[in-house]
């Protein structure tokens, strides 16, 4: 057992050289977008962060899973085929737990931390804008452009 610890602890870490390395980069990268674009679309939309509501309300958790993989699946999928791929060039053998680990660490897990990050920031703008709206009133508004043209006409007149 330690063996095999110790020999996916090791081809977990050569990951990083060789053929297909540029995927470390490239699947984060895209998941990463998916997860911002996502997190913004569930702010605006009023929604909580992600992983907190798996958290909370288990109930929903089919529905968030179903969402997650909706946005971030196709990108998990690549990086389990390039994963299989680099182990059958490198290490000549599939090793599907190691597979697993890489998939969920290059697409799931930047996903759901940039996703619960492009949440809040747009909630926190969401919440703002809310709190401005209602603090300025339709009856405000129409007053504070009439005032405006009162305030341009004093000016002009006191030049």
């Amino acid at each position: 057992m330690e063996e095999t610890i110790t020999r996916a602890w090791n081809d977990l870490l050569a990951r990083d050289s060789g053929p297909l390395h540029f995927r470390l980069f490239l699947q984060p990268l895209v998941a990463t977008i998916l997860a911002i674009r996502a997190g913004w679309a569930d702010a605006w939309a009023g929604r909580p962060i992600f992983f907190w509501t798996l958290v909370r309300e288990p109930a929903q958790a089919r529905t968030m899973l179903r969402n997650l993989w909706r946005s971030v699946g196709k990108v998990f999928l690549i990086a389990v085929a390039l994963d299989v791929a680099y182990q059958l060039i490198v290490l000549q053998w599939i090793y599907p737990v190691e597979t697993l680990i890489v998939a969920t660490m290059l697409a799931l897990v930047p996903c759901m931390v940039v996703r619960a990050v492009g949440n809040r920031v747009v909630t926190v703008m969401r919440q703002r804008r809310l709190r401005h709206m209602k603090r300025v009133s339709p009856d405000d508004l129409r007053g504070a452009s009439d005032n405006s043209r009162a305030t341009d006409r004093h000016d002009l007149t006191h030049q």
